[in-house]
Formats: structure tokens, C-alpha cells, sequence
């Protein structure tokens, strides 16, 4: 929400031109006898431009005027052709930068102002996919969006909006990333996950029975008979 007012320079060689600059709103028009103000950078200045964004703090009509001074030479006052309202700017797409941390899927925004929201879209590149957006409230910082599959291509956009006029901008050229990789089907998984159980099951009960057997086979228990009891008994 930068405003610049730019005119043509006045050349004269040698010599260094002034420059001032007034504007006048809807309030100063009705209500005040049509008084100009100065703006508040710009009176005077040498460049023939004037940032005139702390100056235009409504949504309403405004008259800009700039004239020219050399020493005691003044000029007349060239005004804008067209009164000016905030509310008629045209918005440009922001600056992004999309990046992976890993398999996450990471944005950061131009850094516009504390006027500024960001509306950003993303969504895996495939047919029917569902596009998801996140408002963000503040550039300049990275912000997480989600989790990528690996091996598919995720893609992102992003408009801007501005509260105080009520204006959208267009939405920025579309940038896609991918992760490298494969992940293995969820049934296969399961059944590696399955699988390992019972070889953590099934080792520990085979060398119990393996020794078990071994145990009977080398060393049998011999039950004594009935009969060799008795004998030893008298």
C-alpha cells in the first residue's frame, strides 16, 4: 500500500530545482474552503517523486498538486488530472519461495506491510485433487504448509488481500516441487510390521523347544521299576 507520486523534472543545467508537494481530500474539499496540505515528506524535495503513503490515509478522493521553485522562481501548480482513491490500486501477485525441509512442504512470503494478508493455496498434482488454503497474516517468515507424499509433486499459489480497501490480487504463477522416493504400500508394511513380530516370537520359542528336545534326547529319565523298588526296599 505504497503510494508514489512521480512528474517530470525540470532541467535547468547547473542548477538544482526544488520541488513541493500539496494534496487536498475529501474533508479538506467540503469542509475546510478547499485548503491544500503539505505533504508531510515532500516540501519540499529535490527528486521529481514523493512517497505520499502517510498522506493518503483514507479511503476517499484526493487531489495531488506539485510545483517547481529556483531560488525566487516559482512555477504554477501542476495538478493531477484525475483525483485519486486507495481503493482503485491494482495489486501485484507476491514474491514466494517455496522449499523442502525433509518432507515437509515449506513457503515464505514477500514481506509487504501490516496491511497485507496472503491467501495461499496448495494441493497434490493429480487429477482431482483437493485444494487446500492457508491465510497467512505476515511475510518474510517460513511457514509450514504440510507433509508430502513421496515421489508426487506438490504445487502452490498465492494472491494477497488488503483489508482497508477490500481488494484481492491476482494470484502469483504456480510453483510445483517434488520429493525423490518411493514409500512402501501400507498393506506391505503391515505386513514387514506382521512379519517381524513373529520372528521376534518364533526364535525365542524354537530355541526352548531345540533345547527341550536335545535335553531328553542325551539325558532320558529312567523311571525305575516296581520291582527293583521293592528289591531295594528289603
Amino acid at each position: 500500500m505504497k503510494h508514489v507520486l512521480t512528474w517530470s523534472p525540470v532541467i535547468v543545467p547547473g542548477e538544482i530545482i526544488h520541488y513541493s508537494v500539496e494534496y487536498q481530500g475529501e474533508y479538506e474539499s467540503l469542509y475546510m474552503s478547499h485548503i491544500w496540505i503539505p505533504s508531510s515528506w515532500c516540501s519540499p524535495t529535490q527528486g521529481p517523486e514523493c512517497d505520499i503513503t502517510d498522506d493518503i490515509t483514507a479511503t476517499v478522493l484526493y487531489s495531488l498538486r506539485v510545483r517547481a521553485t529556483l531560488g525566487s522562481l516559482t512555477s504554477a501548480w501542476s495538478t493531477l488530472k484525475h483525483p485519486f482513491n486507495r481503493n482503485s490500486t491494482i495489486l501485484t501477485p507476491p514474491g514466494m519461495e517455496i522449499t523442502k525441509d525433509g518432507f515437509h512442504l515449506v513457503i515464505k512470503l514477500e514481506d509487504l506491510g501490516p496491511q497485507f494478508e496472503f491467501f495461499v493455496a496448495y494441493w497434490k498434482r493429480e487429477p482431482g485433487a483437493k485444494e487446500h488454503v492457508k491465510m497467512v497474516r505476515h511475510g518474510g517468515i517460513p511457514v509450514h504448509l504440510e507433509t508430502m507424499e513421496p515421489g508426487a509433486a506438490h504445487c502452490v499459489k498465492v494472491r494477497t488481500f488488503v483489508k482497508a480497501i477490500g481488494r484481492h490480487s491476482a494470484f502469483s504463477q504456480t510453483e510445483c516441487v517434488k520429493v525423490q522416493g518411493e514409500t512402501l504400500p501400507l498393506a506391505l508394511a503391515l505386513f514387514s510390521f506382521v512379519g517381524f513380530t513373529l520372528i521376534l516370537v518364533a526364535v525365542p520359542l524354537s530355541v526352548w523347544k531345540m533345547g527341550r528336545l536335545l535335553r531328553h534326547s542325551c539325558c532320558p529319565v529312567v523311571m525305575l521299576p516296581d520291582t527293583l523298588g521293592d528289591y531295594l526296599d528289603l
